[in-house]
């Protein structure tokens, strides 16, 4: 794997170059909660994941304060590198945009900007969300991660509530720094409600195939949430996946990229 800072991000570089892309997009966990499949994707695609603006120790800019912003940006990002030749065009099957929680609604966000703009035509090719936050619907409120504690987020966000509770009183000083500024700007891009009242009626220009991938125990965003988000796509597929939280990955890999794969594998 490398390294490199583009673009505003640190992003990581792992798989074979000569492949098709896949940008790979974390939550608020950062990116250790996407390394699996940053390792699963990376045996057929050149995968670039970015740690977001703020996350992990890195720093955001004053001028970075939206979802609609960072999205733009890693836009750029695909197109710079599609014009050096680092990102494999439509020849090759394009991009596919992968997005967990707050990932998946940087990569909606990113789908409905490059439609309708004609510099990014052909560039991206699929999308893939898991858990997604970013939409509002009616009746399906999005956990209010703010006010939880962290027992509270274990129990909402994970089928196993024990093995994703991380107890603060085990961190060191730095993680739990880490972790605050994680916090903070998450809260500066995502806002309080971690959704965009405009974006589930601006999903009807994304025609590229979707799949929305959910875990069936997930109570910060919940599978009827899920299903309303695959409806808005002109183009998506919904997959839930048994025993599983908000990360269904985690929770569930093996299942998770059957899934993922599958759909991978179908011709465009």
């Amino acid at each position: 794997m490398a390294t490199r800072f583009v673009f505003r991000a640190s992003v990581t570089e792992a798989g074979d170059p000569a492949l098709p892309t896949a940008l790979v997009l974390h939550g608020g966990g950062g990116p250790r909660t996407v390394a699996p499949i940053v390792g699963h994707l990376a045996a057929t695609r050149h995968v670039l994941a970015p740690t977001h603006p703020g996350w992990d120790g890195t720093e955001r800019p004053d001028d970075l304060t939206s979802v609609a912003q960072l999205a733009g940006d890693y836009l750029e990002l695909l197109l710079s590198d599609a014009t050096e030749g680092g990102v494999q065009g439509e020849a090759q099957g394009g991009v596919t945009l992968v997005g967990s929680s707050i990932g998946g609604w940087i990569a909606l966000e990113m789908a409905v900007q490059a439609a309708s703009d004609a510099r990014f035509e052909g560039l991206i090719d699929a999308i893939i969300v898991l858990d997604a936050v970013g939409v509002e619907v009616a009746g399906e409120p999005i956990a209010d991660f703010f006010s939880l504690t962290p027992r509270q987020l274990a129990e909402l966000a994970w089928h196993d509530a024990d093995r994703g509770f991380i107890d603060p009183a085990g961190l060191s000083d730095q993680q739990r720094t880490v972790q605050a500024a994680n916090g903070r700007t998450m809260a500066v891009l995502a806002g309080a409600s971690m959704s965009d009242p405009t974006l589930i009626a601006r999903l009807d220009a994304v025609t590229a195939p979707a799949l929305v991938v959910w875990g069936a125990s997930d109570r910060i965003v919940t599978p009827t949430y899920g299903r309303a988000l695959a409806e808005a796509l002109p183009n998506a597929s919904f997959v839930q996946i048994a025993d599983a939280g908000h990360l269904p990955h985690l929770e569930a890999g093996a299942v998770t990229f059957e899934a993922i794969d599958r759909f991978l594998e179908l011709p465009r």
